[in-house]
């Protein structure tokens, strides 16, 4: 029996079969006609390797990679390889095989790539284009065939924000696979950004009155998801490779090179390179619809991983996007200088970069704050945020907006909008007054 093929019929058997030992067993024994003694060793290799609790549905591929490293497989081979014949080729169609995690959520059943077009609504050609495989659409010159328009700033710590802004019919399409699919799968109850019913309230309120306060921020927090990550998660929802890879590559994007022909005066050449470099691979984009989810999502295990450390030090664990946030009492105190080296180089295992410029750890007595919310009594902002934004809505309500809007803001109204609803967030009462000035403010004096 050739090894290629002989490989190959396995892999289709183990993918094909249920996740615990004993289906992937009677699967590869169906497979070979046989039951082999070296099969049961094999199947339960590849279920520590690629089963639940890695969370991760391999691609064949990867089977077909595992099975030529495996040692007990390739003495199998030596050892009886004229002896073993290939009794039966698994011609079953792919069908959904969601994780054990994911078998109780409410998913759409989509298990071809023609289902998916359909599901869709749109021709399976304009799928492909859509989805973009080839990574096509990043070698096109003419930015007006390309899925996303682009905003670059500098930020003010140095480096570069990018933007990626999908155009309507892509857009369209993640705002359905959002709502039809990732919408039914729950994020990790330490996610509390992009959750429904949680906040940055919700974020920081574990955190209030505690001896210590770790916080940590990720860096390059939606490019760190890759495409592959992307697809590894709807593998892992239950759809077949063909269906994750489309699905996966309609939610990412590779910025193509046209983008970066002219750089902004105000951004470094160094920082215009790395962003570059960061931005081409395929990854989640920071302007589409499905990309919060999706990274809620995929950081699972990121979560996990923290809130057993957490519990570990006698503390608690929280995020919110990119802001992590770690509180304890005593205990925690005495060992949060090394618990967080312990947290960074968890993040660094699983494919997070921690800015360590932003790192602070905070004891009481001093202000504790984390993603711009006091904790250190009760949840709240800081009193000189407050006090100034009260007097810039006052200022608008007395003499017209005209003249308040001192940054340039490109739309002012929105900007103190959002800036009120923050507010009344995290601090209801004071939200609600400046609420009220803020409905004072007459908006046909503005000049723009």
């Amino acid at each position: 029996m050739p090894a290629a093929a002989l490989i190959s019929a396995l892999a289709r058997s183990l993918l094909a079969g249920e996740p615990d030992v004993d289906g992937l067993h009677a699967r590869a024994v169906r497979t070979l006609g046989h039951p082999w003694r070296w099969l049961h060793p094999l199947a339960e290799r590849y279920a520590a390797a690629f089963g639940d609790g890695a969370g991760v549905r391999p691609r064949h591929r990867d089977v077909v990679l595992f099975l030529r490293r495996d040692e007990g497989f390739s003495r199998a081979q030596a050892k009886y390889g004229r002896r073993i014949e290939i009794a039966e080729w698994l011609a079953e169609p792919p069908r959904m095989q969601p994780a054990a995690v994911a078998r109780d959520w409410k998913i759409p059943a989509i298990e071809s790539v023609g289902d998916l077009a359909g599901w869709l609504s749109v021709t399976t050609d304009e799928l492909e284009w859509f989805a973009d495989l080839k990574a096509l659409g990043n070698k096109l010159r003419n930015l007006k065939l390309h899925h996303y328009h682009y905003d670059i700033r500098g930020k003010r710590s140095g480096g570069v924000r990018l933007i990626e802004i999908p155009k309507p019919r892509i857009k369209q399409l993640q705002r359905r696979i959002l709502h039809g699919i990732l919408d039914a799968a729950p994020a990790h109850s330490a996610a509390h950004g992009f959750a429904n019913g949680r906040s940055i309230a919700t974020f920081a309120a574990p955190h209030t009155g505690k001896a210590a306060v770790l916080r940590l921020d990720l860096e390059d927090f939606f490019p760190a998801f890759p495409a592959a990550r992307v697809q590894a998660l709807f593998r892992t929802l239950g759809y077949p490779e063909q269906v994750a890879d489309r699905l996966g590559g309609i939610c990412t994007n590779a910025v193509a090179r046209e983008v970066w022909k002219l750089r902004p005066p105000e951004i470094g050449a160094r920082e215009w390179d790395a962003a570059r470099i960061l931005y081409a691979p395929p990854h989640l984009p920071q302007g589409a619809p499905t990309s919060p989810a999706l990274a809620n999502l995929t950081a699972y295990r990121l979560d996990c991983r923290l809130s057993g450390l957490a519990r570990s030090a006698g503390a608690v664990y929280t995020r919110y996007a990119d802001d992590l946030a770690f509180s304890g009492g005593d205990e925690f105190a005495r060992v949060v200088e090394r618990f967080q080296a312990h947290a960074a180089a968890v993040a660094l295992e699983e494919g997070y970069g921690v800015n360590h410029h932003k790192t602070r750890i905070m004891l009481q007595g001093v202000r504790q704050q984390v993603a711009g919310v006091v904790v250190n009594q009760k949840v709240n902002l800081r009193r000189r945020d407050l006090e100034k934004l009260e007097a810039t809505l006052t200022n608008c309500v007395r003499f017209g907006p005209q003249g308040q809007n001192r940054e340039a803001v490109a739309d002012f109204r929105a900007h103190l909008e959002g800036r009120v609803g923050f507010v009344r967030m995290v601090n209801p009462l004071q939200g609600e007054r400046m609420r009220a000035l803020l409905e004072e403010i007459r908006w046909d004096q503005a000049a723009g």
